[in-house]
């Protein structure tokens, strides 16, 4: 039996767990369910991605400083990073491994819900099959049909998911460009302006995958942008803090350096 099927299996007895509240769409409710096990599971992997993410952004300014230093010694450059890097206690991948480490899981969650190895395409989510993808809701009744209606609703959700994040990127995007002392690198702005449009290709994925994969997807996205929401909730505050307060900085006028006099 292949892995797939032996997931099929176990996911399909959560789903006889789950009939009696959920009726038909009982797999639908297991998928859901089994998305946010694996990922509460990875919680802890995420919070040493965050943890890297904190330390490297807390070691920017002297790593700036020390390559501005030593930019015409790479040799030397790389000793001090590298000090730098044991003195701290961290890592330049630091944060990036948690995240690697995530990926086999990820894959295999996938390849679970578009196999018809496991079993569940065959399933159904309020009449809408999981095995199913958004041409096939088209061609049986068009977007507002019985089927088509499910995928709207689907892609309403993950609308608003992708706008919550698109925000939050551009302003962390904006932070790090207020915050960066080194020298912008070439070709970077236009990253930098494309990258939280991103959010919104998860639409184009649950558009062309079955049914089952878009709610595995839509749901890993929903508790990827509350769980960096909520790690992040503390970098907010300090780049707030940071900005200069008003008239701080600015040079004095004349008229506001004179005494004044009494009338």
């Amino acid at each position: 039996m292949s892995v797939f099927a032996t997931l099929g299996a176990a996911l399909g007895h959560l789903a006889d767990v789950l009939a009696p509240l959920f009726g038909a769409s009982a797999t639908a409710a297991a998928i859901v369910l089994c998305t946010l096990a694996v990922r509460t599971a990875l919680h802890p992997l995420a919070r040493a991605a965050v943890r890297g993410e904190k330390s490297r952004a807390a070691l920017a300014p002297q790593m700036a400083e020390i390559r501005r230093r030593h930019a015409k010694d790479p040799e030397r450059m790389q000793r001090e990073l590298a000090d730098l890097y044991r003195t701290a206690g961290s890592s330049p991948l630091a944060g990036c491994l948690p995240m690697l480490l995530q990926l086999p899981v990820f894959f295999l969650m996938y390849h679970l819900f578009t196999s018809p190895r496991s079993g569940l395409l065959g399933e159904r989510l309020l009449g809408a099959p999981l095995g199913g993808r958004w041409a096939d809701a088209l061609a049986d009744g068009g977007p507002f049909g019985p089927h088509g209606l499910v995928y709207a609703a689907l892609f309403a959700l993950v609308a608003a998911v992708a706008t919550v994040n698109y925000r939050r990127t551009r302003r962390a995007t904006a932070a790090a460009r207020s915050a960066a002392t080194e020298e912008p690198v070439p070709g970077m702005a236009a990253v930098t302006k494309l990258a939280p449009l991103l959010s919104f290709a998860t639409l184009i994925t649950v558009a062309v995958v079955p049914l089952a994969a878009g709610l595995y997807v839509v749901t890993s996205t929903a508790w990827t942008v509350c769980e960096r929401a909520l790690l992040t909730r503390d970098r907010e505050p300090l780049t707030r803090d940071r900005a200069p307060a008003a008239g701080v900085g600015r040079p004095v006028t004349g008229a506001e350096s004179a005494p004044t006099t009494a009338e």
